[in-house]
């Protein structure tokens, strides 16, 4: 298979064999990552690669006790980075220029298309992965338990392994209502029932409504999954953290 191939047969993968990832194969695997387009070949990344049984169990602990942490051969971190290139900066002459919320930005781009790289060169080599949201959402207990120093904040974390199962694709939106042309095009009620019809109509999503006894699939997104309450804890504690990590000199 090509690329595109990986690209468009993608599935998140949570439960893996009992197998290591030869060392060879993940420095190739990583080494694609390094290859991601970035800010001004700046890297403004950083990855932690976790391997230890022991050490995967207790990172679990922060993922929300997700199996899939400790039974992945390989847990990636991806973090934004400005303390390396600071450090090189100041051994320059060359002085602090990247302590503020447009370089956690740009950093954030950055180790997103890092790990996207890395996701797929690890499914080229028969390996499977999975995104894990719950990143963000305990950056500090990780960043802790990490030994990352001030300037670099976790923000992606990809479970890596060889597949013991074989799940069907997740469904997605159709190209007409994700894509535009030229200019933005807002979206009528009629566009958003259209856009949202065949997501709603899933036998799962009916299931899931009627599980979760709400009126419709959006409801179990704002009630149940992530809720307005829970969104604003959590932002809270990001920005506060950043704060704490040196993202946020915007004076």
């Amino acid at each position: 298979m090509n690329a595109l191939d990986f690209l468009t047969k993608h599935t998140s993968i949570r439960k893996y064999k009992d197998a290591a990832i030869a060392p060879d194969t993940l420095t190739e695997i990583l080494e694609a990552g390094t290859r991601g387009s970035n800010t001004g070949n700046m890297q403004i990344y950083s990855i932690v690669v976790t391997q230890d049984k022991e050490r995967k169990k207790e990172l679990a602990k922060y993922h929300f006790g997700q199996k899939m942490v400790e039974d992945a051969a390989a847990v990636v971190t991806v973090c934004v980075d400005i303390n390396r290139y600071h450090k090189w900066c100041l051994q320059r002459n060359a002085g602090i220029a990247y302590d503020n919320f447009l370089w956690f930005v740009s950093g954030l781009e950055d180790a997103t298309i890092t790990t996207q790289n890395i996701c797929v060169a690890a499914e080229t080599k028969g390996l499977g992965i999975c995104y894990l949201g719950t990143v963000l959402y305990n950056a500090p207990e990780i960043s802790a338990f990490l030994n990352l120093p001030k300037g670099v904040v976790p923000v992606t974390t990809i479970t890596m392994g060889y597949p013991d199962e074989t799940p069907t694709q997740t469904e997605r939106l159709p190209l007409s209502g994700v894509v535009h042309y030229e200019t933005y095009k807002d979206y009528t009620a009629e566009d958003i029932d259209a856009v949202f019809a065949e997501k709603e109509a899933l036998p799962f999503s009916k299931e899931m409504v009627r599980i979760n006894q709400t009126e419709n699939l959006a409801q179990i997104f704002t009630q149940k999954r992530y809720k307005k309450e829970d969104n604003m804890f959590m932002s809270r504690k990001l920005l506060k953290f950043l704060e704490e990590s040196g993202f946020m000199n915007n004076e």
